[in-house]
């Protein structure tokens, strides 16, 4: 694909952006989707989301794609990465399945701080007090909506990490293979109060 320049793309024209704007890359990936989903337990996660009409918009292709496969619903879900996404938790959890909470895009976006910019990446950090208060406000809205809430990104594969976002109320991390093992076991030794 050609896109035209952008001077940051982190605030451009990417993920979700990309698909509603390109149905002929999206539907193809539902298509696929959908059709697994008659085989074993599929789900459907949109990256990117900022807005209501950015999920709106992207159900509206999936359940079109659903309608002409003729198969059932799946569970629909989005990424929690920038700010307005996070800060509209409780009325995107009235219309989606599940949140999954991207901390790496998150916590750049929050702090004003390219995770990738060679003098401010160290400074970039998943644990800083407001990413841990806007994560317990996506957990609590989604909670009281029937929601829960998973996190992928480098926070929930570091030790403590885990541990606090378990005692937010998270109840799935996405990590690495190495290190599964290790928080698992870290997990189990603590009470949900202790964390």
């Amino acid at each position: 694909l050609t896109f035209p320049h952008e001077d940051n793309q982190f605030l451009g024209v990417r993920r979700i952006r990309i698909h509603t704007r390109h149905p002929e890359l999206f539907v193809p990936q539902l298509r696929a989707i959908y059709r697994a989903s008659t085989t074993g337990p599929v789900k459907i996660m949109f990256p990117m989301i900022s807005s209501l009409e950015d999920l709106r918009a992207a159900k509206k292709i999936a359940e079109e794609v659903r309608a002409e496969l003729d198969v059932p619903p799946i569970e629909i879900g989005i990424m929690i990465e920038v700010p307005s996404a996070a800060l509209l938790a409780a009325e995107l959890a009235r219309e989606a399945d599940f949140f999954s909470i991207g901390t790496n895009d998150l916590t750049q976006y929050l702090l004003a701080m390219d995770r990738m910019h060679p003098a401010l990446a160290r400074q970039v950090d998943g644990l800083h007090p407001v990413v841990l208060r806007l994560i317990d406000r996506v957990v609590r809205d989604a909670t009281a909506a029937g929601k829960w809430v998973g996190v992928c990104g480098g926070v929930a594969g570091e030790p403590r990490g885990a541990m606090i976002l378990a005692g937010l109320g998270v109840a799935e991390l996405s990590m690495s293979v190495p290190s599964i093992a290790s928080i698992k076991a870290q997990l189990r030794n603590l009470s949900l109060a202790e964390v």
